[in-house]
């Protein structure tokens, strides 16, 4: 990784309340408790979208399927242990969330919230990913959500 980006693979996880407005969910980073988007290293042996539904499930409880094509790539700095950052592309795919879960792999060490994308683009710090969030109002304000 040294010299160059670290890949990972994220999900951008929404659904249509009752109300039938989309919501997009953010969850918080277990370390410094940002809101960001499920996300993780690639799994040897599964395709991105499958990572992106894995990494859906483990942090957030959420099951759905993801897109197998990428909605989009950002880039952002993952700050590590040692205080030091990590230059990372982020692969992102667009995850319909078909059930919710209370009690899931990292439910102890995470808060998650739904939010409709304008707000939940004003809570997340990155630039490249707040832009994504809020443009997700745009591509769903017809109320088609990916059915």
């Amino acid at each position: 990784m040294r010299g160059s980006a670290a890949n990972q693979v994220g999900a951008i996880c929404f659904r249509a309340n009752p109300d039938g407005i989309l919501e997009v969910l953010l969850i918080t980073t277990r370390e410094t408790h940002r809101w960001t988007i499920p996300k993780g290293w690639p799994i040897h042996g599964l395709q991105p979208h499958e990572v992106a539904q894995r990494e859906a499930w483990e942090e957030a409880g959420v099951k759905g399927k993801a897109k197998k094509k990428p909605y989009v790539y950002y880039t952002y700095l993952k700050r590590a242990k040692n205080n030091r950052s990590i230059q990372c592309v982020v692969e992102v795919h667009l995850l319909r969330v078909k059930k919710v879960r209370f009690t899931f792999p990292e439910c102890r060490e995470r808060v998650l919230a739904w939010l409709p994308p304008t707000e939940a683009s004003s809570r997340v710090p990155e630039r490249e990913l707040k832009s994504l969030i809020s443009g997700l109002a745009a591509k769903f304000s017809s109320g088609e959500t990916g059915k």
